[in-house]
């Protein structure tokens, strides 16, 4: 596997070669001084460029970087649509194991390119940039809630899990673990985690990617009660799982409601809850519940 000082001479060499790219910057976990550093981390490249034609749907482009194991140009899809923001990119994972996101940006949009706090320079040419701040993931930390967003999110917990159980009496693996494991645990619970672990981390850390950095901040027995509300295909067993995510839910919201001095909707809980009871000691060909 080729060295991360490797990489980057190929990607500088390649940009130095090239007039029409006039700078060139990284952002991402390879910038980012608190992100654990590992061999699957990418590459996560913007070149600015003078005209982006000839780097739209050039083929010879990803070759000059490795040997391709598969290559995603996401401004040429229509599932999922692309951006159409003026940006063409190259998603290239290669067979020794390296990975390198390439997009190239018209050279006039590089304050939208060097927003991103984790932004470091890695070439400019034309001195274009000006001074970048030391690269931070302070964009990433977990933000604090308005009362609205806590009240949206607990509605949304509470209206989505009936969706689950009624699919759990029906039979319906598929819609019921999607609502479950997406909209519900996904969506909302680990929402409410990521406001719980900004409070305990006095919301001066990134909870990361999808929650990927909680666990080290949170109680042992919150992460335990996490694990717990992931499962299998077993109908038992995502029911426990589902008023398993409704206790969490449940003691991290307070939490959050407590330290902030919002109001937790304790009546939706109850309802939700005990009707979720109802749906699942009701008999297979029930007419009412």
């Amino acid at each position: 596997m080729r060295s991360e000082q490797e990489m980057l001479d190929l990607i500088l060499n390649f940009a130095k070669n090239d007039d029409n790219i006039r700078a060139v910057v990284m952002n991402g976990s390879r910038t980012n001084p608190n992100a654990p550093k590992d061999v699957f981390q990418d590459f996560d490249i913007a070149c600015l460029v003078k005209d982006i034609a000839p780097y739209v749907r050039n083929k010879n482009i990803p070759p000059q970087f490795g040997e391709i194991l598969i290559l995603q140009e996401p401004e040429d899809m229509q599932e999922p649509p692309a951006e159409n923001d003026g940006h063409y990119t190259y998603l290239m994972q290669f067979k020794d194991g390296n990975r390198i996101d390439l997009s190239f940006d018209p050279a006039e949009q590089f304050k939208s390119v060097i927003e991103d706090s984790l932004t470091i320079v890695l070439l400019d040419k034309d001195g274009i940039l000006g001074n970048i701040p030391p690269s931070s993931d302070v964009d990433y930390w977990a933000k604090k809630p308005i009362d609205k967003q806590f009240q949206d999110c607990c509605n949304e917990f509470w209206w989505v899990s009936p969706y689950v159980a009624k699919g759990l009496w029906r039979g319906e693996l598929t819609y019921a673990k999607c609502m479950m494991d997406g909209v519900v645990r996904d969506e909302q619970l680990m929402k409410m985690l990521a406001w719980y672990f900004g409070i305990k981390t006095d919301f001066k850390k990134s909870p990361g990617k999808l929650g990927k950095y909680i666990k080290a901040d949170v109680e042992p027995e919150i992460w335990a009660e996490l694990e717990s509300v992931y499962c299998d295909a077993d109908f038992e067993n995502i029911w426990r799982s589902l008023f398993a995510m409704g206790s969490l839910f449940r003691k991290l919201a307070k939490f959050v409601a407590a330290y902030f001095d919002f109001h937790y909707n304790q009546q939706d809980d109850d309802n939700v809850t005990d009707y979720l009871k109802k749906i699942k000691n009701l008999p297979q060909g029930a007419k009412n519940i």
